[in-house]
């Protein structure tokens, strides 16, 4: 789809009658103006996009399709400039949390958020928007299913049910609950104009959370890596960026329902990915393979050392992302995304990061694992 722009089209009075958001129940001036490209058999391509948080991963690699494709882009965010190398569209300068009020008055034909983790903040965000936008599509999480989800699981699977948490306090056992409530309250609001994203791990240039970037630095950096078994642990993994194209082609296409989104395309294991890594920086590291059950022993601090490593939850890197491939979802090689971010992470200079295992930490690690051989 890169290089493929729409043309401006006529207001929405010129629209074919049956909106693909509305039907023919269309109310005038819900909407800003639609393209109607060729290739989309009538549906309506939205030229007004609203991204709220917008400037750091996912929303990023969002703005950067959707500008390609030739849309009007509004990023609404907190931060007091503008990201360097970042797309010329149109900021608005805001809290979410207090400050949404600066939306009222302007409308677009879809709003895509990123970033909402408790349901007071969608709930918000939905009585600014309801009547101004078309379409509104929600960034939830792969971590609305519980973490005992069965391998091979779907869309379908169980989420979190009611109680939700009565608080606004982020942990590993509140995130994915409230995320369900947030979904509830999109639901509830849009209706048949709410899309649901649900990503599993995102990858890529610009992660701010360094979990990838560790194993791939660290495999990059040569010496006898400390590495989580077992080898053939299965890894699953989206690049942000094949991430970013699928929610933009299922706005353009005013798509709704849920969607899981879970990659690469093709099935890899820990192995693949630390080998890739080593390979394109031409490295000497070895790998020293931990067995899972000697970082149990060491508790949850073995998750921080480790991020992304999760043995007990045979569910947690084997979801069925086939109905999103079926969609559209197309992923990149794996060796395309490892190389596309260590090239990032050396251009911003390799700063310290924000989880892994650290060389002393690594080193004391492969001592104690050498001893009890």
């Amino acid at each position: 789809m890169d290089g493929e722009h729409g043309s401006r089209g006529a207001q929405r009075d010129d629209a074919p009658r049956g909106c693909a958001i509305f039907g023919n129940e269309a109310r005038q001036g819900a909407c800003g103006p639609c393209i109607w490209g060729p290739g989309h058999g009538g549906r309506g391509v939205w030229v007004k996009l609203l991204v709220i948080g917008g400037t750091r991963f996912a929303g990023r690699a969002f703005v950067e399709q959707a500008v390609r494709h030739g849309h009007d882009v509004t990023v609404f965010h907190r931060s007091v400039s503008e990201p360097e190398d970042f797309p010329s569209v149109e900021h608005l300068h805001g809290d979410r949390d207090g400050q949404l009020g600066l939306l009222r008055g302007r409308s677009w034909d879809a709003v895509l958020d990123t970033c909402a983790y408790v349901p007071r903040v969608v709930r918000e965000a939905s009585a600014v928007l309801q009547d101004s936008v078309g379409h509104y599509t929600f960034v939830s999480t792969l971590s609305v299913h519980p973490d005992d989800t069965p391998a091979g699981s779907t869309e379908q699977a169980p989420t979190h049910q009611p109680p939700f948490p009565r608080t606004e306090t982020v942990t590993a056992d509140t995130y994915g609950p409230l995320k369900v409530a947030c979904e509830l309250e999109a639901k509830g609001a849009f209706g048949n104009r709410c899309l649901i994203i649900r990503p599993g791990y995102i990858v890529g240039p610009h992660d701010p959370t360094d979990r990838f970037t560790f194993y791939l630095r660290r495999a990059a950096g040569g010496g006898e890596m400390a590495a989580p078994g077992p080898p053939d642990a299965p890894l699953q993994v989206i690049d942000v960026r094949d991430l970013a194209a699928f929610m933009l082609s299922r706005i353009e296409a005013a798509d709704s329902g849920v969607f899981g989104v879970a990659g690469p395309g093709e099935r890899i294991v820990m192995r693949d990915v630390l080998e890739t890594a080593r390979d394109a920086a031409a490295a000497d590291t070895t790998f020293t393979w931990v067995s899972e059950g000697f970082l149990e022993a060491a508790g949850e601090e073995a998750q921080e050392w480790f991020p992304m490593w999760e043995p007990l939850f045979p569910g947690a890197h084997t979801y069925d992302a086939a109905k999103a491939v079926a969609a559209g979802l197309r992923c990149r090689p794996l060796a395309q995304t490892v190389a596309d971010t260590l090239a990032w992470d050396q251009d911003r200079g390799q700063p310290d990061l924000h989880t892994g295992l650290s060389k002393e930490k690594e080193r004391e690690l492969l001592a104690t694992w050498h001893s009890q051989r």
